[in-house]
């Protein structure tokens, strides 16, 4: 029971899906503007835009909204090297919640580009409001597939270009550890010569203290020896040598 339950359903959400898939866009209320609407202003901006002068551009940039003027941005550097202008091709409206986008493709003697509008609907004015406008080339599946294939190779480019920078960052931490040892070692042995001058240093001292002593007591004899008096008379201020 429940298996033919399910099977209804299924085919019950294939007949609406297909109902859907076959409703004429014209017949689509887009929130109180007409199929024939959307594409009426299509079609009079993309003449407008195919005939523009210089005073017509700069009223725009002067005037116009921030999706017009972006319009008009894209129109100059998409088509600046497609020849003329020719004829429009196919019309195509999207509706999907809140959002319109209407597609409009135009014909040039080099190739064909699409311009596009997205109306977000105004809940509050309770209109559409023109959002985004733009305009691109057509690509054909060839080009389509070929900038599939750039992306995916830059995007693998990228993964492996970080995978041998982690590498690298791993080969580093056996390196790390030798570094420390050998700053370690290399305080150790600097505290050993340390240590090894200072002892020199002490019995250079010391040596030179027995010399000076020995010297104190030549001199003492000799002066005792001369004068006749006792050594323990006399007193060692100082020594100068030269």
């Amino acid at each position: 029971m429940k298996k033919k339950l399910s099977l209804m359903l299924c085919l019950v959400i294939m007949v609406l899906t297909m109902t859907a898939c076959g409703t004429d866009p014209a017949s689509v209320d887009y929130f109180g503007v007409s199929y024939d609407e959307l594409q009426n202003t299509m079609v009079q901006n993309v003449e407008a835009l195919a005939s523009i002068t210089d005073e017509d551009r700069e009223g725009v940039y002067n005037y116009g909204s921030e999706p017009i003027i972006n319009l008009l941005d894209t129109w100059d550097a998409t088509v600046a090297d497609l020849g003329t202008y020719e004829t429009l091709g196919e019309f195509s409206v999207d509706k999907a919640q809140s959002t319109v986008t209407t597609e409009q493709i135009v014909n040039f003697s080099g190739r064909e580009v699409v311009v596009t509008f997205v109306y977000t609907y105004d809940y509050e004015a309770e209109q559409l409001a023109l959002t985004d406008a733009n305009v691109d080339l057509v690509y054909t599946l060839g080009e389509q597939m070929a900038k599939a294939g750039m992306n995916t190779l830059m995007g693998m480019g990228t993964v492996f270009l970080v995978l041998i920078l982690i590498s690298l960052i791993i080969s580093c931490f056996k390196v790390i550890p030798y570094l420390q040892d050998k700053m370690a070692n290399r305080g150790v042995k600097e505290t050993a010569e340390n240590a090894v001058v200072t002892q020199i240093e002490q019995k250079e001292e010391q040596q030179q203290l027995t010399d000076d002593l020995e010297l104190v007591a030549v001199i003492t004899a000799a002066i005792a020896a001369g004068t006749g008096a006792s050594a323990d008379s006399f007193v060692v201020r100082s020594i100068h040598r030269r």
